[in-house]
């Protein structure tokens, strides 16, 4: 017999958290069909000596659902191991959506996730109206990795309620309604529901995105329709209100199969044990509630090549600049003066540069500096305001150095106490939302690179167990997330010592040139999805063979 695929000699992370063993692997078609010592050739084998073989990672929160409709690599997660991407997250989808309000949804994506909407406007098919019809539409663009959705709150809730979604509350017939559109939507293969409570996120005209305001009991009747049909309910909580918060999600949790939420590691221990109170009391319960956080301080990425930096009258003026425009007048020593002046003129300027951080000159960025290394301390260090270090690394580096700017996560040990809980796993890269601010998609290699190899905070098995089989528990993914006879080949070869991400950069590849950040990595030897080779040696191959999972309940 000769198979369509057989890995040699690799060493075997199978995602259970199970210790480390040496085998073959032979695939044919989309599945695994042995794991042990092959004797059959394979039409292809890809030698794993010395390499780790795992199963694909699984990024539990993304929104890609606007740029997979031009960008069916799904790139920069797809550099990273990833082979199956979940979108719909934090309330906001593009389905289910009347044709008049389309204009509303590509608005409301733009400011909440900085999705530019003219890119979304013309870059998708916008051929669908209900939930289904719209993972239709997804399988027609023939993606590269394997794609799940969540239907959002903000689309069922103004398909429903129009205008009045925003800021009214729903009747009973209106809840409802909601209700058993959510629930169809489950029924024709969403994988689940996505609401958002944070205030922070807001439509073009400053007001909450619908459902931010929602009685306890729409949310409850959701989460029974959603129940109904195996789908789980996914949350962004108000982060002001905590406990009422948890207290909903025990709620939601007890209606449906299940809860993933957004968690944010507090500045001190007490935030994060607080938090694993609450939850060990729900999974006590036998409730299913997980949560996700980015395992670096989350945040923007700034520098020369976008606009992360001051807003002066001559700093806005660098903005409307090209990069090599912007570049030439920072050389420029008058106008350098004016850059300098007009910041140290605002009384708290330099303290916002307490979180900004140098990403280094290296291949390989730099997200784990202490506090002493900001770009406030270093100015402090050397007696001048943060501004004249910032502009000095720039020209030294030719305008490309870049600063990570953190918002949350900042304390790197809570950090840890909160991804090396039972509940909380890596994750939130927010792939393809805020592309010009910021790039998480990349948090899986830096999982295996800081994480595990680094700094020994997750074993081997460990690592891989949090990134690939667990997710697919959370979703209910059967046939994925582990190595075993019988299950889909979805699979990474990686170096362990190599693999890591590099520096990212600006292309401006979206539709109409809208600029977007980028990351590749290195030391995956190969990316497997559904039994074909998708990127060999950190490159794409140029095979597209991901597919729709669609809900099974």
């Amino acid at each position: 017999m000769t198979h369509d695929l057989v890995i040699r000699n690799g060493t075997i992370a199978d995602g259970t958290g199970s210790e480390l063993y040496q085998s073959d692997i032979a695939i044919d078609g989309d599945l695994v069909t042995a794991i042990g010592e092959v004797g059959d050739k394979g039409r292809e084998e890809i030698q794993a000596d010395g390499l780790v073989v795992t199963p694909g990672f699984i990024d539990l929160h993304t929104h890609l659902d606007a740029q997979i409709g031009w960008d069916p690599l799904m790139t920069s997660v797809t550099w990273h191991g990833v082979t199956t991407v979940l979108l719909g997250n934090c309330g906001v989808t593009f389905a289910p959506c009347k044709p008049d309000d389309r204009e509303f949804l590509a608005g409301m994506m733009e400011t909440v996730e900085d999705i530019p909407k003219n890119a979304i406007m013309t870059g998708l098919p916008w051929d669908w109206e209900s939930y289904g019809d719209y993972l239709n539409s997804i399988e027609r663009l023939g993606p590269v990795a394997n794609v799940a959705g969540l239907v959002g709150h903000c689309a069922t809730r103004f398909y429903v309620m129009g205008e009045r979604a925003v800021e009214e509350p729903a009747t009973p017939d209106e809840i409802a309604k909601i209700a058993q559109i959510a629930g169809q939507s489950v029924k024709d293969g969403a994988l689940g529901f996505s609401t958002n409570r944070h205030l922070g996120h807001l439509l073009p005209d400053g007001r909450c995105i619908p459902g931010t305001h929602a009685h306890p009991d729409e949310l409850k009747a959701i989460a029974k329709a959603v129940g109904e049909h195996g789908g789980i309910m996914q949350t962004v909580m108000n982060f002001s209100q905590v406990d009422s918060e948890m207290d909903l999600l025990a709620e939601e949790a007890r209606l449906s199969r299940g809860v993933l939420f957004s968690a944010v590691a507090g500045p001190t221990a007490d935030s994060v044990a607080h938090l694993d109170k609450r939850v060990t009391a729900m999974r006590d319960e036998g409730l299913d509630v997980t949560a996700v956080t980015v395992p670096r301080a989350g945040g923007g990425v700034g520098g020369l090549v976008n606009d992360g930096f001051w807003r002066t009258r001559t700093w806005n003026e660098l903005r409307k600049l090209d990069f090599e425009g912007r570049l030439a007048a920072i050389r420029d020593a008058d106008t350098r003066a004016k850059l300098v002046s007009e910041v140290k003129a605002d009384q708290e300027s330099a303290g916002r540069t307490k979180h900004w951080y140098s990403m280094g000159n290296d291949k390989r960025p730099n997200y784990t500096k202490e506090r002493h290394e900001s770009l406030l301390a270093l100015a402090e260090a050397a007696g001048v305001h943060p501004v004249e270090i910032w502009l000095k690394i720039m020209l030294e580096s030719d305008g490309k150095a870049l600063f990570h700017m953190r918002g949350f996560n900042v304390n790197l040990k809570t950090l840890e106490d909160l991804i090396t809980t039972d509940w909380a796993m890596p994750g939130l890269g927010d792939a393809g939302a805020h592309v010009s601010q910021m790039i998480d998609s990349g948090w899986a290699t830096f999982v295996l690179s800081h994480w595990h190899r680094d700094v020994g905070v997750y074993s081997l098995p460990e690592a891989v167990r949090r990134i690939s089989a667990e997710p697919a528990r959370v979703l209910g993914l059967v046939d994925r997330g582990t190595l075993a006879a019988g299950k889909k080949a979805d699979i990474n070869v990686i170096d362990i010592d190599r693999v890591e991400e590099r520096q990212p950069y600006i292309a401006n590849d979206f539709p109409g040139g809208a600029p977007r950040f980028m990351q590749r990595a290195v030391g995956y030897k190969a990316t497997i999805c559904n039994g074909q080779v998708t990127l060999r040696d950190d490159e794409h191959t140029g095979v597209y063979s991901g597919q729709v999972l669609r809900n099974r309940g």
